[in-house]
């Protein structure tokens, strides 16, 4: 018979052992975020290649890695726009490293671009790799509303890239025995997106791909996590920075500690990862139906202004 008394000590003993896990949980990321000093990235090799490297996330990366003294190759599908990060770093004078581009248009990745692509890194010694190019919707839209040249991009440039860059430069990180490979996905993939359903299937599938190969090169000294950002205030976001909407550099400054570090997934901005928490905490349908409402209002005004664009 369960007695007043002994529900009582198991309530307390149930909050005892949440309470326990909320502040186990807050001691990790706390040292994860601002105590744990991140890795020297010249010790996974001397070169890092980087996808959509002309703005974003990815420049930022590229800044980034030049400043701790890796040799960086920007791969982009905008000529001028390569040419002007390359400029952008090499203004910087950060001794002895170098920076090379790669033409590659990843909406399009036939076997000419993959075989320029492929040539263009198998000698090269590629410590880490950043696989950031990627495309979204426009606006949020129901999918039988998106264009089949949409539908095709989404896939091309966010699953088929991620995947062919790995696989053109795992090889050599294998026979050398180190290598960092950083997949960006995005806060899409860990919950229900209705009117973003294939971007955030693709960057689903950013995060399995990358648990997977975690898991079968960890004993080959190869560490290939997934980065989750939110909302960060690139071109592709058409977002303002904010407290909770960090500058590309703000968030590659974080990311940067997390290159190379044990965990498969990881929100590298700390304002991300609380909101993650929440996020998590909260039941799934009260997350869809706050998503969907959120969705349907911008829905309604990219309607309005392609509608304006037609008028």
């Amino acid at each position: 018979m369960i007695t007043t008394t002994n529900m009582e000590m198991i309530a307390a003993l149930v909050g005892g052992l949440v309470l326990s896990r909320f502040s186990l949980k807050f001691i990790i990321s706390f040292y994860q975020y601002f105590l744990r000093a991140g890795k020297n990235p010249t010790k996974f090799g001397k070169w890092a290649v980087i996808t959509g490297a002309t703005d974003g996330i990815g420049k930022a990366y590229a800044v980034a890695l030049a400043k701790k003294g890796m040799n960086v190759l920007l791969i982009s599908r905008t000529e001028s726009k390569l040419k002007a990060v390359k400029d952008e770093i090499d203004a910087k004078g950060y001794s002895g490293v170098e920076v090379d581009f790669v033409v590659c248009d990843y909406s399009n990745f036939d076997t000419k671009a993959k075989e320029t692509v492929s040539k263009s890194v198998e000698n090269l010694d590629i410590g880490i790799l950043i696989n950031n190019v990627g495309v979204s919707y426009r606006y949020p839209r129901y999918f039988h509303e998106i264009t089949d040249e949409e539908v095709t991009a989404l896939i091309e440039m966010n699953v088929n890239s991620t995947t062919w860059m790995t696989r053109y430069i795992i090889g050599g990180m294998i026979e050398r025995k180190r290598g960092a490979i950083v997949n960006i996905s995005s806060g899409s993939a860990m919950y229900t997106m209705p009117l973003l359903a294939e971007y955030s299937a693709a960057k689903s599938f950013i995060e399995k791909f990358t648990l997977a190969l975690n898991a079968e090169y960890a004993g080959k000294g190869i560490k290939v996590q997934c980065q989750i950002p939110f909302y960060v205030a690139t071109k592709l976001a058409k977002m303002r920075r904010s407290f909770t909407v960090p500058s590309p550099d703000e968030y590659a400054k974080m990311g940067m500690k997390f290159i190379g570090q044990p965990e498969a997934v990881a929100s590298p901005y700390w304002v991300h990862g609380i909101m993650s928490f929440f996020m998590d905490s909260l039941p799934t349908p009260v997350v869809e139906k706050v998503v969907m409402a959120m969705h349907m209002a911008i829905r309604k005004k990219g309607l309005k202004k392609d509608a304006a664009k037609k008028d």
